[in-house]
C-alpha cells in the first residue's frame, strides 16, 4: 500500500531512522516492520514557539515492494552536427541554457573567461592567502560561475518564471545529493559544486557540445542588425546566428563593451552594503531558543528585511556555518561575499545585510556616465574599501558591529572566518552616508526582532556590493532579444533578469528555448 503523510516530528524523531519509522508506523496504525520505504518529499523547520519542529511531506509504502527508485530522465541527445547557439559565460545561466538547448536539438557552444573548476582553487586558494589575484580565475570567473565557490544555495522566490523542479533535478542528476530535491532551503555546499557543475561540462561535450575556456569576449560580430558570433581576447572568431549572453554580474567589462559597440543598456535598481558575521552559536541561542542546537539541528540561518527612509534594508546570502571570502573581479576593489560548504560546520554566521538603491540615489557626479551611472558609483564603493585597507590587496576593512552602529572606530576586531584578514576601519564615515545611515538604522530594527543580534561579537566587513547588477540589458519579452539586435538573448542576473543559481539557471533555460525558436524560423529544423 502506499501513501503520503504529512507529519510535525521533533529534530531527534526526524532524524533517527529507527524513530522516524515508528512515528509512521504509529500514524498508520501498523507495525513497524511492515513498512517497506519512508522517501522525503519536503522538510521544514518551524523553530516558532520557542522549541523547534521539523515538518515533513513522506512517501510511504508498506505491505508491498515499493517501485524501483530510478534517477531523473532527460533527453540529452548528439547534437555535434546541429545548427549551434554561442553561450557567453558559463555560470547557471548559461550551463543551464546549454543543457536545455542539448534537449531542444541544438548545439551549444559555451566560451567562458576563466579556467574550469579544478584549475580555478589553485588560483582561490592563493586569492584566500592574500599572495596573488587572478583578474581571469577567482570567485568570480570560471566554470560554474560565481556560484560555484559561493555557497551553492539553490532556495529562490522565482518559481514562476520556469521549471525550478527541473533544475534541481539536474543538479541531483548530476550529483548532488538528494535532499535538494525536498529541502525547503536547499543547498550543495562549494565543497561538491564543484564536481557537480564538472560533470554539467562532460555531459554538454559528450553530446557533442563545446566548452572553451579561457576564451574573454572582446567583441560581438554583427552582420547589420543581427548576430553573427563574437571574437575573444586571443583573436579567436566564433560563428553563429543566436548568441545567449550569460556572462554574470561582475563582468563590468562587458557592459563597458556593448556600450562601446552601441549596443543599448539600461540602468537599474540594485544594493548595496556589508557583510555581517556573527559566532553561530549566538544565531543557534537566538533562532532555536536553546544554549545548544544539538547534533540534530542544523546551523540556525534568517531572514531579515526593514524599510528605513523609504528604502529596503535586508539580509541576502545567508551563510549559516560558513565563511566570509573576497569576491572582487577587478584590481583595486574589495568585495567580500559568502560561503558554506555542505556540512556548514563552521563556527560563524555570515549574511550580506545590503541597503536598496534607485537610479536616482546615484550621487550627482556619477550620472554623466548615463545607463552605467549606477555601474561607475558600485566601482567607486569598491574602491573605497580598498582605500581603506591600506592598500593590502585583499585584506578587508572592518568594524565591530556595535561601534559600527554608534560610530565609533573600533579598536581591535573580534575572530573572523574572511581569510585574507581584516584591517580595522571607520565604514560608518567612508561609506556613503546614505548607505551607512541606513544600514545602522536597519541593524537596530534587527535586533528588535532578534534580541542580541545587534552585538560587538559581530564584525561588519566592507563591502558587500555584488548582490544584483546595476545594470540591465534589455531584452523583447516575448522573442527574449535585445530590441536592437537580432539573435542576442541576454540571461541571467549579469543581463539584469534573475537573483542567485535557481532563478539564473530558469532564465538560462528560457532563453535557450527562445534561441531555438528563433533559429528553427531563422534557418530551419
Amino acid at each position: 500500500m502506499y501513501s503520503q503523510l504529512q507529519l510535525i516530528l521533533s529534530p531527534q524523531q526526524a532524524g533517527e531512522p529507527e524513530l522516524l519509522y515508528e512515528q509512521v508506523a504509529k500514524e498508520l496504525h501498523v507495525a513497524p516492520e511492515r513498512i517497506t520505504r519512508v522517501r522525503m518529499q519536503k522538510k521544514a523547520i518551524d523553530s516558532r514557539g520557542g522549541r523547534p519542529k521539523i515538518n515533513l511531506t513522506l512517501e510511504v509504502y508498506w505491505d508491498e515492494q515499493p517501485p524501483k527508485e530510478t534517477m531523473p530522465q532527460f533527453d540529452f541527445k548528439p547534437v555535434g552536427d546541429r545548427p549551434s547557439v554561442l553561450i557567453v559565460g558559463s555560470g547557471p545561466a548559461g550551463l543551464f541554457a546549454a543543457l536545455e538547448l542539448i534537449e531542444l536539438g541544438f548545439r551549444p557552444i559555451v566560451i567562458e573567461r576563466g579556467k574550469d573548476a579544478h584549475s580555478r582553487k589553485v588560483d582561490i586558494a592563493q586569492l584566500n592567502r592574500n599572495k596573488a589575484f587572478n583578474v581571469e580565475s577567482n570567485y568570480c570567473f570560471g566554470e560554474g560561475g560565481a556560484g560555484t565557490f559561493s555557497d551553492g544555495k539553490l532556495h529562490t522566490r522565482s518559481r514562476k518564471k520556469g521549471d525550478v523542479r527541473k533544475v534541481f533535478e539536474l543538479f541531483y542528476y548530476h550529483g548532488a545529493d538528494e535532499s535538494v530535491l525536498y529541502e525547503t532551503h536547499p543547498h550543495i555546499g562549494s565543497d561538491k559544486l564543484p564536481l557537480v557543475i564538472g560533470r554539467m561540462t562532460d555531459t554538454i561535450r559528450n553530446c557533442g557540445g563545446e566548452v572553451h575556456f579561457g576564451q574573454k569576449l572582446t567583441r560581438l560580430l554583427l552582420d547589420d542588425d543581427r548576430i553573427a558570433g563574437c571574437e575573444t581576447a586571443d583573436g579567436t572568431v566564433f560563428h553563429a546566428q543566436a548568441l545567449i549572453l550569460a556572462t554574470g554580474h561582475s563582468a563590468h567589462d562587458v557592459y563597458e563593451l556593448l556600450h562601446k559597440q552601441g549596443i543599448g543598456l539600461e540602468q537599474k535598481g540594485f544594493a548595496m552594503g556589508v557583510r555581517v558575521e556573527h559566532p553561530q552559536k549566538l544565531i543557534d541561542s537566538i533562532q532555536y531558543h536553546c544554549k545548544e542546537r544539538g547534533k540534530y539541528l542544523p546551523a540556525a540561518s534568517y531572514n531579515l528585511v526593514e524599510q528605513v527612509d523609504g528604502r529596503g534594508v535586508y539580509s541576502f546570502c545567508m551563510c549559516p556555518g560558513g565563511h566570509i571570502v573576497p569576491a572582487g573581479s577587478g584590481e583595486r576593489q574589495v568585495v567580500v561575499n559568502g560561503m558554506s560548504v555542505s556540512k556548514r560546520n563552521s563556527p560563524y554566521a555570515n549574511s550580506g545585510i545590503v541597503v536598496e538603491i534607485r537610479p536616482e540615489d546615484i550621487p550627482a557626479e556619477f550620472q554623466a556616465y548615463g545607463d552605467l551611472a549606477g555601474l561607475k558609483f558600485q566601482q567607486h564603493v569598491e574602491n573605497l574599501a580598498y582605500l581603506n585597507n591600506g592598500g593590502q590587496g585583499a585584506v578587508a576593512p572592518a568594524q565591530r558591529l556595535r561601534d559600527f552602529v554608534d560610530g565609533r572606530l573600533s579598536s581591535d576586531l573580534p575572530p573572523c572566518s574572511y581569510l585574507p584578514g581584516l584591517i580595522s576601519s571607520p565604514l560608518h564615515f567612508w561609506l556613503p552616508e546614505f548607505i551607512s545611515s541606513r544600514l545602522r538604522e536597519g541593524f537596530r530594527k534587527f535586533d528588535r526582532k532578534m534580541r542580541g543580534y545587534l552585538t560587538n561579537e559581530a564584525v561588519v566587513v566592507g563591502v558587500e556590493s555584488r548582490s544584483s547588477s546595476a545594470v540591465r540589458i534589455p531584452r523583447d519579452p516575448e522573442s527574449g532579444q535585445h530590441p536592437a539586435v537580432r539573435g542576442l538573448f541576454p540571461a541571467g542576473e549579469g543581463a539584469g533578469y534573475s537573483g542567485g543559481i535557481t532563478s539564473s539557471a530558469v532564465d538560462g533555460q528560457n532563453m535557450a528555448r527562445k534561441a531555438a525558436a528563433y533559429l528553427s524560423a531563422t534557418v530551419g529544423q
